[in-house]
């Protein structure tokens, strides 16, 4: 019976995780508070030479029509030297772009940050083998990675 039980754990455990990377969302635990995350991360992207378009805080929309929000932030940035080669795949991959990444704090009080995969977004737009996809990958995730380090 133990076994069956650890079997059908383990599927479900398969399952909700091929959910959520299908989703495309990348979400990472960060060990700061939200604002402190979105200050690390707007600097990282700054210092790393990319263009800050918006940094728009929905908590504080949410309160001028008298609602409630834990912090929840989006920053938008990017750059025509790492965008445009993702668009000459496909152009459609601009509604996508800029790139963003979003800082929540969950019902927990655990701030996370999310950003689209841009290998799901190659895919979303039919060009997955699209040359660029892996280096972009890998700094949206040295862009995060720096804004969460302790």
């Amino acid at each position: 019976m133990n076994l069956l039980r650890t079997f059908v754990a383990l599927v479900l455990f398969a399952t909700l995780g091929a959910a959520n990377a299908a989703d495309g969302l990348v979400a990472v635990k960060s060990p700061h508070d939200a604002k402190v995350t979105m200050d690390r991360l707007e600097q990282v992207v700054k210092q790393r030479g990319l263009t800050v378009f918006a940094r728009i805080d929905h908590a504080a929309g949410a309160k001028k029509v008298e609602k409630t929000l834990r912090p929840t932030e989006v920053l938008i940035f990017g750059n025509a030297q790492g965008g445009t080669p993702f668009m000459e795949c496909a152009q459609t991959v601009g509604i996508d772009l800029p790139l963003k990444a979003l800082v929540w704090e969950d019902a927990a009080a655990q701030v996370w940050v999310g950003y689209n995969d841009p290998a799901f977004i190659a895919q979303r737009h039919g060009v997955a083998q699209c040359p660029v996809v892996e280096n972009l990958s890998k700094a949206l995730g040295g862009l995060v990675g720096a804004a969460v380090a302790n």
